[in-house]
């Protein structure tokens, strides 16, 4: 399966909760990790941390995190089923997030420092995970895709905030009149 990308009107609807994790629960997480592998090889200066189930077009809610996000070659994803947000807490911090489902932009994005979360596994026992740093923000960055909010939502209004890879992997300021603000494909009902 093929990453959905923006404007595609899937990436804005909230996902529907999962009521049995059965085999088509799991043949889904099965298509999203290939997929998130099969995007990656074809990046090669990116790395899929993460993936949510509306970027393949499936509005359930579940994502999967990759279990070492130094590891380019640990493929392996944890799923999380029915993440849902309990708490979060500490001061609002910045960094970059980019989305496989918005090609080629990165933005800088605040979110807050920790969060917890709970959520059920693939077997279905249900976790509370205490996240910190860039595991709670690429779990809440997942967790907004099941609401139909992609990371570029929380930035759109700062022009300072885009940036874009250059051809050699390095991030660059984007030009925020010609690439982002203009861009109907980025938002489409501005």
């Amino acid at each position: 399966m093929k990453v959905i990308t923006t404007p595609d009107p899937r990436l804005r609807k909230k996902s529907t909760k999962v009521s049995v994790i059965d085999d088509e629960i799991h043949d889904i997480i099965a298509k999203m990790t290939k997929s998130s592998i099969d995007w990656e090889n074809e990046h090669p200066y990116e790395l899929t941390t993460a993936m949510a189930a509306p970027q393949l077009g499936i509005n359930k809610r579940i994502i999967i995190v990759r279990d070492d996000f130094d590891d380019k070659k640990n493929n392996h994803f944890t799923a999380l089923i029915n993440p849902e947000v309990i708490k979060t807490e500490g001061k609002m911090q910045k960094d970059y997030e980019g989305c496989l489902s918005v090609p080629e932009i990165y933005g800088l994005v605040p979110r807050p420092k920790k969060a917890k979360i709970k959520a059920l596994l693939e077997d279905g026992t249900e976790v509370r995970i205490k996240a910190e740093d860039f595991l709670a923000r690429t779990i809440l960055h997942e967790i907004d895709h099941l609401e139909g909010v992609l990371f570029i939502d929380h930035i759109k209004d700062d022009s300072k905030a885009f940036y874009r890879l250059d051809e050699k992997g390095d991030l660059v300021p984007a030009d925020y009149e010609k690439e982002i603000k203009s861009n109907k494909d980025l938002f489409p009902d501005d």
